[in-house]
């Protein structure tokens, strides 16, 4: 049966995670089903954010200010940005490589690009266990 699970949390402006699957069981691999980004301001106020992140299977992160889609390591990107001014509207596209088997730790990489004062990423990401034959 699969066994869908959550990792979550906050990371500041221009950090790094290491989502770790060492210790799960042996003969699964894992497939990421959902990555979600969102921020870590108070809303209502006159506020502006643009924040990105991303998510690699790889020994380095990609940058999620620029992401590299011929890297095949890359298995989630997401972008959601608010800006004040009203020809920049709200964004939250998010893609996901939901075929990559998971075997080894992920390396999570955020960023706000708004100058001043960056705020920190909330971040979900969802899997489902996969049997290996």
């Amino acid at each position: 049966m699969r066994q869908e699970f959550v990792m979550r949390g906050q990371t500041a402006s221009g950090g790094t995670e290491v989502l770790n699957f060492s210790g799960y069981k042996p003969g699964y691999a894992y497939r990421m089903t959902e990555f979600q980004i969102y921020p870590s301001t108070a809303l209502g106020a006159s506020v502006e954010y643009e924040l990105a992140a991303t998510v690699t299977a790889a020994k380095t992160y990609e940058n999620p200010s620029n992401p590299n889609f011929n890297n095949e390591g890359l298995i989630a990107c997401s972008f959601l940005s608010l800006k004040v001014e009203a020809a920049r509207p709200y964004s939250n596209p998010t893609v996901v490589n939901d075929t990559f088997l998971i075997t080894q730790n992920l390396i999570l990489a955020v960023i706000d690009t708004v100058a001043g004062s960056p705020t920190a990423v909330n971040w979900q990401c969802r899997f489902v266990s996969e049997k290996m034959s």
